[in-house]
């Protein structure tokens, strides 16, 4: 198998860094300056084992590979880039003239669960991933991954639901390079355990890192954190979406990954609160909050906080505005004014 990352930021460079490492043939997919620096000098991929510079293949876009049957596709983008990335990728020509969509297995390794009924409109083999892998991607061409002694879990499964042989290969080649790598039926069902947690990534974006680790006195932190988590579990309750126990998927986990630091820089923050600091002009919040307050709408569940917070944080993005320029209380507020328009 030949692995195709589509996107080559934290999370993409990272797995296909880890399998190029493990003798694995891969091809990273980047644009703009990281796509440069990639091309010029490899990726630097730092870990706690120490810093290598990695010769992999890099294109930026689908006219640069001729692609072939046995290849996998990673999407490894944010979510919001997802429905562009697939009208890329979906039609172009595998060697024998067939078309990507038709005979390609495509991954989708996102925050967040729509991004594998996006690919499923276009292709046939479709499967999740669960990712749970703390890495940074700050500037073009370096990339820390944190975790430790495996650079991350990665539980994968067939979409909508089940394995089959292909996953069960392409696991077996991930668990073989420094990943834990579980195949799993009910993926979604970690997925939307992620999720849950993932709600915090727009209060870390908005609000800086310390209103989600505890280490914000204001009381206003908890409350927040709490509420944004409590209208998800109401809102997935009420789709009647199951939802995979998080101290069961902490336990798989073990102490197989730790956050740890690389080359002697420690954890800033996660992907939403990076999409700010790089200036990116955009973030997942619509695929996270906004998830949750789709469900509510749909199921007449009230989601104020993540209205608010979803609101915020495409208005942080689109201003290019740094990370933690907002209290928690001034969310609260925010939040009041949608708690206000639903009653």
């Amino acid at each position: 198998m030949r692995y195709i990352i589509i996107g080559a930021g934290g999370i993409g460079a990272t797995i296909g860094g880890c399998l190029f490492q493990s003798g694995h043939e891969v091809v990273l997919v980047a644009r703009g300056a990281h796509l440069d620096a990639l091309r010029a000098h490899g990726l630097r991929l730092v870990t706690p084992l120490g810093a290598c510079s990695l010769g992999i293949p890099v294109v930026g876009g689908p006219g640069e590979v001729v692609l072939r049957e046995g290849d996998v596709l990673i999407i490894a983008t944010k979510t919001q880039d997802v429905e562009g990335v697939l009208g890329e990728w979906a039609w172009q020509p595998v060697a024998g003239g067939t078309a990507a969509a038709g005979v390609l297995p495509v991954i989708c390794a996102q925050n967040g669960v729509a991004s594998e009924r996006l690919a499923l409109r276009r292709f046939r083999q479709v499967y999740a991933m669960y990712v749970w892998l703390p890495a940074t991607h700050l500037e073009p061409g370096t990339v820390h991954a944190r975790g430790a002694p495996l650079a991350g879990m990665l539980g994968v499964g067939r979409y909508p639901s089940g394995t089959d042989a292909t996953i069960e290969r392409i696991g077996a080649d991930l668990a073989a390079s420094r990943l834990l790598a579980p195949v799993v039926a009910d993926v979604m069902r970690w997925k939307y355990a992620k999720l849950l947690g993932n709600l915090n990534n727009a209060i870390e974006a908005l609000c800086g890192p310390a209103a989600v680790r505890g280490a914000d006195p204001a009381a206003d932190a908890a409350e927040l954190c709490h509420r944004a988590r409590a209208e998800g579990i109401t809102a997935l309750a009420a789709a009647g979406i199951a939802v995979a126990d998080a101290a069961v998927l902490a336990a798989i986990r073990g102490d197989s990954v730790r956050m740890s630091q690389a080359d002697g820089a420690t954890w800033t923050g996660g992907s939403s609160w990076q999409s700010l600091t790089r200036g990116t002009g955009t973030i997942e919040a619509d695929f996270l909050n906004g998830e949750v307050a789709l469900l509510g709408r749909e199921h007449g569940v009230p989601t104020p906080v993540n209205q608010a917070l979803q609101r915020l944080a495409n208005e942080a993005a689109r201003a290019r505005r740094p990370p933690g320029f907002m209290t928690p209380g001034q969310v609260l507020a925010e939040a009041a004014l949608f708690d206000t328009l639903e009653t």
